[in-house]
């Protein structure tokens, strides 16, 4: 059973956490997924193995935490996260982003950049709302958006039903057309098969990140969920690389 956060948003918060020695990793998971996924659980058995601080959790509208999916948008889970890493750890945190849960992490390096010891992200796909959704919808699909809501087929299940507040909300919390600093260690991860989020997101990103220690690793065929045992191999081996230079 997971432990519960109650914020000042009046959200409940769901989340794993064991203890360990600092600096702790913190797990961003993505859309619509959970804290259960494989990456998720792996990293908190490395942690464990490790004697490192960890945390995983769900976003509001995700999982186990309250609310409803639909009614969420980036700015909502972007506060989440920030609600989990301020009032569940201490010091500086390593966030480990994947997919939407790599804007996240973006945007918590400039809400929270003293708390951010270094940087890992899993097929970031920071400003998705915008550039893949709302640049990839027809005019019809746009004109259904205006009405309220839009449903995007999915590969994992059930349709995504995307609403008109997440795109406009997506708009406030966008980290690729104003400088990004990122003045820490920072390691981008991404597949050359991801169907989800493409390749050139990563290097759009790379280029566009700045700091002195950014490295992008592209794993030749991985897909999106970036979860076989060469890929869990690869965070992990990230995960050391940053704590040898911090």
């Amino acid at each position: 059973m997971p432990d519960y956060l109650d914020t000042a948003t009046g959200r409940r918060i769901a989340y794993h956490q064991s203890a360990g020695k600092g600096p702790g990793v913190v797990f961003l998971g993505g859309f619509k997924s959970d804290m259960e996924g494989t990456k998720a659980i792996h990293l908190e058995a490395w942690a464990k193995v490790q004697g490192r601080a960890f945390l995983r959790f769900d976003y509001s509208g995700h999982g186990q935490s309250s609310g409803a999916f639909t009614d969420g948008a980036i700015g909502d889970w972007a506060q989440d996260a920030q609600d989990a890493i301020e009032m569940l750890t201490e010091g500086p945190q390593i966030l480990v982003g994947s997919s939407m849960g790599g804007w996240i992490s973006l945007l918590m390096t400039q809400r929270i950049p003293e708390r951010i010891a270094a940087l890992v992200t899993i097929a970031a796909a920071p400003d998705f709302t915008e550039d893949s959704m709302w640049g990839g919808f027809t005019d019809t699909q746009k004109a259904e958006l205006e009405a309220g809501q839009v449903a995007l087929p999915s590969d994992y299940g059930e349709p995504y039903i995307i609403t008109k507040r997440l795109i406009e909300d997506g708009r406030n919390n966008l980290v690729l057309r104003a400088p990004l600093p990122l003045p820490f260690p920072v390691r981008f991860l991404q597949g050359t098969a991801d169907a989800d989020v493409d390749m050139s997101v990563a290097l759009r990103l790379l280029d566009h990140a700045e700091g002195s220690n950014i490295q992008l690793t592209l794993l030749k065929d991985a897909d999106h969920r970036f979860s076989d045992d060469q890929a869990l191999g690869l965070i992990e081996a990230a995960l050391d690389d940053v704590l040898g230079v911090i």
